[in-house]
């Protein structure tokens, strides 16, 4: 039987140390480690709950080890933040599950991934990333843009201020960004069409789409925006749909070949949005997907497609043992469930 790590960021920990809502927004709970827990049980491991960055360190240094870590940790500082668990996994020749640190570095910085995307002939909207304030005077973007954090997910940093309409605005919404989350701001072009999630299992040549599904803001929202408070406050409001036909066909041969050229690994998911012409954009990728059972994009997606969850754990558990088993990592050769 084999034993597998977990490595996570509780949110309820961090908050009980004083960090806000906002700070740990990205952050797991307790009802989604239960849920990838109960699932891996299920399918026949047996478990190891390890718990964050630190907690992985006080582990490693007692002498503990693990045939594969399921990592899902976020971390806290700095721009390679999520790098940090797998890098540390790396240095000790442990494997793990979803990608590694180099993917993981790249995609949290939204603009170098998408010069990288943008080289690869995958549409993305047209950009420019503010640094420091003096920054704004050079960018030369038409109207509306759209204003975000460079290095956060979950709608972190995303309110109904992003659009920005006129010079007159945007450097107060460049100067507040800057200010509240100490990092660059992307800058955009506004992509005024239809807004898509791309779910995906797999790696390299053997990833594949799981499901692509439409994000539709309802006028019930407060913010006409996939914020993060649509996102938290998302039932009533927001309305799921799959996508099918042609729609369908686009957005998953876009969002496959955008994982494909980032290397991403096992599983998670590509966010895209229509331009004017109906063609879907790259906006960015999400090499770890939140899968809280409930209510994440990912396993509700899968769903959708009739993908159940401890489906969906199998299909990405076995997307890294057969990745695991190619390379003939540490001679281990370990047999795989379920096929892609």
């Amino acid at each position: 039987m084999l034993n597998v790590g977990l490595t996570y960021d509780l949110r309820s920990d961090y908050l009980k140390l004083g960090f806000t809502e906002e700070e740990t927004a990205e952050f797991d709970s307790e009802i989604t480690i239960s849920a990838i827990e109960d699932s891996l049980q299920q399918l026949g491991y047996k478990t190891h709950r390890i718990g964050n960055v630190y907690s992985l360190m006080d582990c490693l240094a007692r002498g503990e080890k693990w045939d594969l870590v399921f990592n899902i940790c976020e971390g806290l500082y700095g721009a390679g933040r999520e790098a940090q668990v797998p890098a540390i996994l790396d240095a000790y020749r442990i494997p793990y599950v979803f990608s590694d640190p180099l993917v993981l570095a790249l995609t949290l910085h939204k603009g170098q991934t998408k010069r990288i995307v943008r080289d690869c002939g995958i549409p993305t909207a047209d950009f420019a990333v503010v640094e420091r304030l003096m920054d704004v005077s050079e960018v030369d973007l038409p109207f509306p843009l759209f204003a975000k954090p460079v290095a956060e997910g979950t709608g972190k940093g995303i309110d109904g201020k992003s659009v920005i309409t006129s010079s007159v605005d945007l450097v107060p919404v460049c100067e507040n960004l800057l200010y509240r989350f100490n990092q660059p701001v992307l800058l955009e072009t506004y992509l005024p069409g239809r807004e898509f999630t791309v779910g995906i299992v797999g790696t390299g040549d053997r990833a594949r789409v799981v499901g692509v599904m439409e994000i539709i803001i309802t006028h019930r929202a407060v913010e006409q925006i996939y914020s993060l408070h649509t996102k938290e406050n998302w039932i009533g409001v927001v309305d799921y749909q799959l996508a099918t036909g042609e729609v369908e066909r686009l957005c998953a041969e876009t969002a496959l070949k955008a994982w494909r050229c980032l290397g991403c690994r096992d599983g998670g998911r590509i966010d895209l949005k229509m331009d004017a012409f109906g063609v879907p954009n790259f906006i960015e990728v999400n090499p770890l997907a939140g899968i809280n059972p409930e209510h994440s994009d990912f396993p509700m997606l899968a769903r959708f497609k009739g993908i159940e969850y401890n489906d969906l754990i199998d299909m990405i558990m076995s997307s890294a043992m057969e990745r695991l088993n190619n390379v003939g990592y540490d001679g281990k050769k370990v047999e795989f469930r379920y096929s892609l």
